[in-house]
């Protein structure tokens, strides 16, 4: 199984299943491709599907790097406590990530969420937008 990572605007890379390599891949930044995938290794054990990639870009979602930390830290936490499936309400996004591997495996814009029922999830962590001090 081949993983590639994605930049999003805004956001930490997104790792996906996909099947091309692409280590001759240059970042926005000019580094090397398997720099930004170390990189993005070490700060964000989140990865993020294919499905939760294409709504995340669909619908315009942003979540800055630190909040994409402050996600991951809280669904390890949560993880502890037993859920295993949470919904993770951003500022401005809901996400439902499985606890169990780490990934993001769909994506809701705050503006959808409205008369919305979300099932097949065992627990909810809310993150406020960090700020920047």
């Amino acid at each position: 199984m081949n993983v590639t990572w994605h930049q999003l605007p805004h956001a930490l890379p997104v790792k996906t299943r996909a099947t091309a390599t692409h280590e001759q891949n240059r970042t926005s930044e000019g580094t090397s491709f398997q720099t930004a995938l170390q990189d993005a290794q070490k700060t964000n054990p989140i990865t993020i599907s294919k499905h939760a990639k294409t709504r995340i870009e669909e619908r315009g979602i942003t979540i800055s790097d630190q909040d994409w930390l402050r996600v991951s830290e809280k669904v390890k936490e949560a993880h502890t406590k037993g859920i295993n499936q949470p919904l993770v309400i951003t500022d401005n996004a809901a996400l439902i990530v499985s606890g169990k591997n780490h990934t993001v495996v769909t994506a809701m814009a705050q503006s959808e969420m409205n008369d919305r029922i979300i099932s097949n999830i065992d627990g909810t962590i809310i993150v406020k937008p960090s700020l920047d001090l």
